[in-house]
């Protein structure tokens, strides 16, 4: 008896990430020189941008949603802006404080980024554009310079 209620206090212990829900929040595209620049050499300079929106639903559930903004130019013209808000529902249960920041902050948006991927390529292709396909991202590296400058941040504020 006494290994049965050890075993069952192990399994509420256990943490839990669960994806509840992939949804796309917000789309936006546009092409604000266009038909013309279909008519110039497809050398576009690409600028992407990325951030995350976080909101914490109830104790267990958290709303977390990667935005994703690609900008094509053509010299001093845009060819076209797109902006992808894809959020997702995360059950975190049995997390530490501190595991919750790299889970909400790296994690979750690394599972996020392949459907932004798609849903940028596929915009862009029904645009008129040829296919872009988004190289991988490292999240790690992304979450690591969000942490030191908010540490920087906050030194800067004590200092002043």
């Amino acid at each position: 008896m006494a290994e049965e209620n050890g075993a069952a206090e192990t399994e509420k212990a256990q943490p839990q990430f669960i994806i509840q829900k992939i949804y796309t929040k917000d789309i936006s595209f546009e092409t604000p020189n266009s038909p013309e620049i279909f008519r110039e050499e497809w050398k576009p300079e690409l600028d992407l941008q990325l951030t995350n929106e976080y909101k914490q639903l109830d104790d267990n559930n958290h709303d977390v949603t990667l935005v994703a903004t690609v900008t094509a130019k053509l010299g001093d013209k845009t060819a076209f802006l797109i902006e992808v808000k894809q959020a997702g529902v995360f059950s975190l249960v049995g997390y530490s404080n501190e595991e919750m920041g790299p889970l909400i902050g790296n994690h979750c948006p690394n599972i996020l980024f392949p459907y932004v991927r798609e849903v940028i390529s596929d915009l862009v292709l029904k645009g008129g554009f040829p296919q872009l396909v988004l190289a991988p991202v490292n999240f790690d590296a992304l979450y690591m310079n969000q942490l030191e400058q908010a540490k920087q941040a906050a030194e800067q504020q004590t200092t002043h």
